[in-house]
């Protein structure tokens, strides 16, 4: 308002109403759903059919399209290749999980050689791989037990460390996978820590023995790990494949699932004629608002970004990102906390802040202010400032406008915020803290509700009412099923009911 003068104010509070007034004729939807709707009304410049059926459940065309690729390129292997393909596939239904998770990947595909092909090449590289890499263990072996056995018969060891009857079985098990040019497993356990340069000091009284086999033992397994397996390549070459078809397929039946309205808009935005559907849209919608703006992905963000030309910011379109970083809860479905900080980064100088909290108490907003400014002092409260001291995501502490009640008990108020931990400083396991801070919690709350019938726990209001704590206040936020089973438990046995409002234990 101060930016106008006082003779402006009137006719700028009339564009105000008629814009309230008109805020029921935007368009609002989900991006996937707008997404949709751009394909269909404007099918000519992006490429699509006019009429499509969105099908919410595409397992049984994928795994249509899988059983065609295991029939095209793993139904003639034989010997090495087939082998391999049983003993690491299995069959269709269990490759389809791994092919999927590849999907949109931009890994590069060999597509010039089969996967028959791919994985006798890597099979072969690998043999030759094990073969150098046991080439000096026979004698090796030998000798680091001869070293070995030297050393305890002239108590040289320490004898709770270094035993013949220990370090017998490693030699032999050693010896035996040097001389198996087949045997690609080694499994000889603590001695693949017992007979490095570390294990061997730990273990000698003196000066420890100098030989290439305990140098190359430090290595050893993670070297037996790093042998080249045909996995990647040829889950890529299935990815691809199967990726390609099951798009065919899609189209050919004139269906769509939810990422493709999204896919496919974002590539026909990205095409040649990609420029003249952007001003389409453009034309349609001059002003978008995104809401949650931390949990888009990189395709969300690509879209919108070919529409809007976000860092060029033209004055005759808007785009408003509206958004928080902490509350970037969606990585599992593809929201990625990068693609905010690169719409950050694009809107350098156009940043706007909600600056006062206007649900919780002031107690509460200047705790937590409190935690994360201390927490903004090292790494930065998110961990992302770097060691030059730019932080792409700095913490900024809010105002508050406050709640009219104070939650007390006898007569006192309750901190906002308090950090309980198990009166212990031995290790416990996870499952025995589980159950005593879910059985403190239960007490708590037991001794909450109790005081807010017997009048001394409660909410005192300004007007100097009070009202007393009752189930409904109460809210218990846990990380998975487990803690949330455990507070249930113990609240139970006190006699207490809950709900639990999630229908999925992970959660």
């Amino acid at each position: 308002r101060d930016q106008y003068s006082p003779e402006q104010w009137p006719g700028c509070a009339n564009r105000l109403d008629i814009a309230a007034q008109w805020m029921d004729e935007a368009a609002v939807s989900t991006i996937h759903s707008w997404c949709q709707r751009m394909l269909r009304e404007h099918a000519f410049d992006s490429g699509s059919l006019f009429t499509q059926t969105l099908e919410t459940d595409h397992s049984d065309l994928l795994g249509e399209v899988l059983r065609d690729y295991w029939r095209l390129f793993c139904y003639p292997m034989h010997d090495d290749a087939l082998n391999w393909v049983r003993n690491n596939w299995g069959g269709p239904a269990a490759l389809m999980p791994r092919v999927r998770a590849l999907f949109g990947s931009e890994r590069p595909t060999d597509e010039t050689r089969e996967p028959a092909e791919l994985i006798n090449a890597c099979l072969q590289e690998r043999r030759q791989a094990l073969v150098a890499l046991k080439a000096p263990w026979l004698q090796w072996a030998e000798e680091l037990r001869n070293i070995c056995l030297q050393a305890v018969a002239a108590k040289a060891v320490d004898g709770r460390k270094m035993q013949a009857r220990y370090f017998e079985p490693w030699f032999e098990k050693i010896s035996a996978w040097a001389a198996d040019e087949s045997l690609e497993q080694l499994d000889i356990g603590t001695g693949f820590t017992r007979l490095t340069p570390d294990g061997m000091a730990e273990a000698w009284k003196g000066e420890p023995p100098q030989h290439p086999g305990i140098d190359a033992m430090a290595g050893l397994k993670a070297s037996l790990d790093a042998l080249p397996t045909p996995d990647a390549a040829v889950l890529q070459h299935a990815a691809g494949w199967v990726g390609k078809r099951f798009e065919e397929e899609k189209r050919r039946r004139a269906e769509m699932g939810f990422d493709d309205m999204l896919i496919r808009l974002n590539a026909a935005l990205q095409a040649d004629g990609g420029e003249r559907l952007a001003s389409v849209i453009r034309e349609q919608f001059p002003v978008a608002l995104i809401d949650e703006f931390q949990d888009t992905d990189p395709v969300q963000y690509s879209i919108f970004d070919s529409i809007y030309r976000i860092e060029e910011n033209h004055l005759d379109s808007g785009l408003f990102l509206i958004g928080d970083p902490k509350q970037a809860i969606y990585a599992f479905r593809g929201a990625d906390i990068y693609t905010y900080l690169r719409a950050r980064q694009s809107t350098t100088g156009r940043h706007h802040t909600l600056g006062t909290n206007f649900r919780s108490s002031h107690a509460m907003v200047e705790a937590v202010n409190h935690v994360f400014q201390r927490a903004e002092k090292g790494r930065g409260a998110f961990l992302f400032r770097e060691p030059d001291g730019t932080n792409p995501v700095p913490f900024q502490s809010v105002l508050s406008q406050g709640r009219k009640e104070q939650l007390q008990v006898n007569g006192q108020t309750l901190p906002a915020l308090n950090l309980w931990h198990l009166p212990t400083d031995q290790p416990i396991s996870s499952v025995l803290y589980r159950q005593q801070l879910a059985a403190s919690c239960a007490s708590q709350i037991v001794a909450l509700l109790n005081g807010g019938q017997q009048g001394t726990a409660g909410f005192l209001s300004n007007d100097g009412s009070f009202k007393g704590v009752l189930p409904s206040d109460i809210a218990i936020l846990v990380r998975d099923g487990k803690e949330a089973q455990a507070v249930r438990g113990e609240l139970a046995a006190r006699g207490v009911r809950s709900v639990y409002l999630s229908d999925k234990d992970s959660v």
